[in-house]
């Protein structure tokens, strides 16, 4: 499956979380802007579905929302829904129960709040919420019968057992989609060097999340293309879904290399279009190019393409 995420609103967040390039403790050269208009939203939600996206995913930076913020999302998601046949997935931070009910009356299909990192490694990550805030805002949205969606970052200084120990957190929580992230040091975040990975490694976290999560979703997301280098199909085998067109701050692969990746691997992209639709024509066809990773950073056409 092929997920497209929407970086719908970007920095300006309160919180200090060490990875995040949207921080208030980061000083990247990010394209920063408040929330986008409905029609940009929803115009991004028609460019997922006709490049394939299975799930359309919607991030909104900040702490969390406010009971107002929540009822707009509720709108989008019902307009988004009623337009297109997608799968919607919200991100925007803290949630309580109540929040997680408006979300899932409006037919929101998974809520993302990625946990990250383990409880003992937390501390050292962010000190603006706790490891149990997004602990609690998971099983909110669990109680009211809305997927969770909630992954990982690798290569943040955490040891073996704490990846082992998010994974059986995972299983015990019901998480049904599970993206594994491989750490990108933009610089200006207080995490800004390379982290020692190498693609077995990567390989073996991703095996892991399999073998404990049988019934998940395990998503290879950011950084795949970084650290799993001349390996990244290798994902394929233990991971069934990724990303096109990038993350939230960073670019991904070439849609085309991906598509082929896929399906050199003997892997089928699940989408209601023809993968054919999905490629340049004949006549526009380059040959796969191998990603330069050196500047990763979206630009504002990446990030706001219908404007």
């Amino acid at each position: 499956m092929k997920y497209m995420i929407n970086n719908a609103q970007n920095g300006y967040c309160p919180e200090d979380c060490n990875y995040c390039s949207q921080a208030n403790s980061s000083n990247a050269d990010i394209e920063k802007y408040t929330l986008k208009s409905d029609k940009e939203i929803i115009d991004e939600a028609e460019r997922a579905y006709e490049s394939g996206a299975f799930r359309y995913c919607m991030v909104f930076a900040g702490r969390g929302p406010s009971k107002k913020r929540v009822e707009h999302l509720a709108q989008l998601v019902r307009h988004i829904k009623a337009l297109f046949p997608i799968q919607v997935c919200i991100s925007a931070g803290l949630m309580d129960k109540e929040d997680a009910q408006v979300l899932k009356h409006a037919g929101l299909d998974r809520l993302n709040h990625n946990i990250n990192t383990s409880e003992t490694n937390y501390p050292n990550i962010c000190t603006t919420h706790t490891y149990a805030d997004r602990i609690n805002t998971l099983q909110a949205a669990e109680q009211v019968g809305i997927e969770l969606c909630s992954g990982i970052i690798v290569g943040m200084g955490e040891k073996t057992e704490d990846l082992i120990e998010l994974a059986k957190t995972f299983r015990e929580l019901g998480v049904s989609s599970i993206p594994i992230n491989y750490l990108i040091p933009f610089e200006g975040n207080v995490l800004s060097q390379t982290p020692e990975l190498n693609p077995e490694y990567c390989l073996r976290i991703l095996a892991l999340y399999r073998l404990v999560n049988p019934d998940a979703d395990i998503r290879v997301a950011a950084g795949r293309e970084l650290h799993l280098r001349s390996m990244e199909v290798m994902a394929l085998y233990p991971a069934n879904s990724l990303f096109i067109d990038g993350y939230l701050n960073s670019k991904g692969g070439n849609r085309e290399r991906v598509i082929r990746m896929i399906e050199d691997a003997g892997f089928v992209v699940k989408t209601d279009k023809d993968v054919k639709d999905l490629l340049p024509s004949e006549g526009n066809r380059q040959l796969p190019v191998i990603d330069n990773h050196e500047n990763v950073i979206k630009d504002i056409n990446d990030l706001r393409p219908r404007l």
